[in-house]
């Protein structure tokens, strides 16, 4: 049976990135906690998002002058380039060392949840988060609100004086900030109007037009003033209610869905005392003996993103057709830059249903070579990527050609027990169940173990 540091250290390795990396096998059993932290606290902005084909400005064209065939090669140049964005962030979060700042990166990509068709918005605003992930909240809240992928998506572009769009001074304070009860109508559109005229040129860089703005005097939180949006956002972090609400957000992420409180109450204050440090926060939450309580230990379904995830980090593969990954997103309910809607991806038990599961338990032995993909996307699933119909799904996939590394796996988990590296609780596993499906041997142990509904939690 694992000691208690160990199953600490993966509960750690699990909420704070993306599970036990091949490499971490050797050393996790006896790492300090301490030292485990300040490794996953490391942090690395070098690495941007990136597409390997060339960058395209942003295309203005109107519907009359443009052609049929215009816009197919817009659409397919868009949707290749999204495509890579989304690979080149999956490959971050599976090799990364900076393995924090990726959940992190990933949760605030949900939080700030955008969708648009426009790649080269799209990598900037990924650049932004993945900056600013364990940076300042406020830094973060300013620079996602002047990004063009958000003024695009929820309509501040066309935000202006006389004509007050309330897209998005309704979604920065009921899905960002301050959440729902904290503000009334008549804020939305006073904020609204001190946002008309925030917008962005053709190459996507923010502006402020003066002609379009309001400059009336507006009255909004309490406070009256010829407020700009600048301003607006600055009242609303004065809220403690924004402190509280990110705080809460963030404990049901990483900690429990099932919000503690009293604990939630002492963090947002020191987060709202710290002027919003989200490093400050994240280190007093792994830091506390409360997060590795039982109750908080293997009570999350793991996203499809960190299923995945996960899989790549502790079994070395090579992918030939990693496209293919963007399809096994689409099939089990979460496609990277693609969030069904401003609320971001839900979760929980929302992830499962009769289709997700069956596909959940059984990638461990498509991407093993001994069954075949069944493609079934969700039915109520709206467009991604073309991929509505099980007949397009078909035509786009490839097959995964995917090759693990099994030699290195045995050796690396040679005198080992699988499950306790596996699993965040291993003696919740009836071990002679899946030994009975075994011919011994580490390779199908590993993959007969991450086929059970066990390995989908963490």
């Amino acid at each position: 049976m694992s000691d208690l540091n160990f199953i600490n250290n993966k509960h750690l390795l699990w909420r704070a990135g993306f599970g036990i990396g091949i490499s971490q096998v050797a050393e996790i059993r006896k790492l300090r906690r301490k030292d485990l932290l300040k490794e996953l606290f490391t942090e690395d902005y070098s690495e941007t998002i990136e597409y390997t084909t060339a960058d395209i400005e942003p295309v203005d064209y109107e519907a009359s002058k443009a052609t049929a065939e215009m816009r197919h090669q817009i659409q397919k140049v868009n949707q290749k380039q999204n495509q890579e964005l989304n690979l080149n962030f999956l490959q971050k979060m599976v090799s990364s060392k900076a393995q924090l700042q990726e959940k992190m990166a990933f949760f605030w990509h949900g939080h700030f949840a955008t969708r648009i068709n426009n790649p080269k918005f799209n990598k900037h605003q990924l650049n932004i988060i993945r900056k600013n992930a364990l940076g300042n909240f406020k830094d973060l809240l300013f620079e996602v609100s002047k990004s063009p992928a958000m003024l695009n998506f929820l309509n501040n572009q066309q935000n202006k004086k006389g004509h007050p769009n309330e897209n998005f001074a309704r979604e920065v304070m009921e899905l960002f900030t301050m959440g729902i009860g904290n503000y009334t109508e008549t804020d939305i559109r006073e904020a609204a109007r001190a946002f008309t005229g925030w917008g962005y040129d053709k190459p996507g860089n923010f502006v402020e037009r003066p002609k379009q703005h309001d400059d009336g005097t507006k009255t909004f939180l309490g406070k009256t003033g010829n407020f700009t949006g600048d301003d607006v956002l600055n009242i609303i972090l004065e809220q403690k209610a924004s402190a509280r609400f990110i705080t809460t957000k963030i404990y049901k992420f990483f900690v429990n869905e099932k919000a503690d409180q009293d604990i939630i109450t002492g963090l947002s204050e020191n987060f709202y005392q710290s002027g919003y440090d989200i490093k400050k926060l994240m280190t007093e939450i792994f830091s506390s003996d409360w997060f590795y309580d039982q109750k908080n230990i293997g009570n999350r379904i793991k996203s499809p993103t960190e299923l995945m995830v996960g899989m790549m980090r502790i079994l070395p593969m090579t992918i030939q057709n990693p496209e293919n990954l963007v399809v096994y997103q689409k099939l089990l309910g979460q496609t990277l830059l693609s969030p069904p809607n401003v609320s971001g991806w839900p979760s929980g038990k929302s992830w499962i249903d009769s289709s997700t599961l069956m596909l959940r338990l059984q990638i461990p032995q498509i991407w093993s070579g001994l069954r075949p993909l069944d493609l079934s996307p969700k039915e109520d699933d709206d467009v991604e990527m073309g991929m509505k119909s099980r007949e397009a799904l078909k035509k786009s996939f490839k097959t995964p050609n995917i090759t693990i590394d099994w030699e290195k796996v045995e050796k690396v988990f040679s005198k080992k027990d699988c499950e306790d590296f596996l699993l965040s609780k291993p003696d919740r596993m009836n071990m002679n169940a899946v030994q009975n499906f075994s011919d011994k041997s580490i390779k199908i142990n590993i993959i007969n173990l991450m086929s059970t509904p066990e390995y989908q939690l963490m």
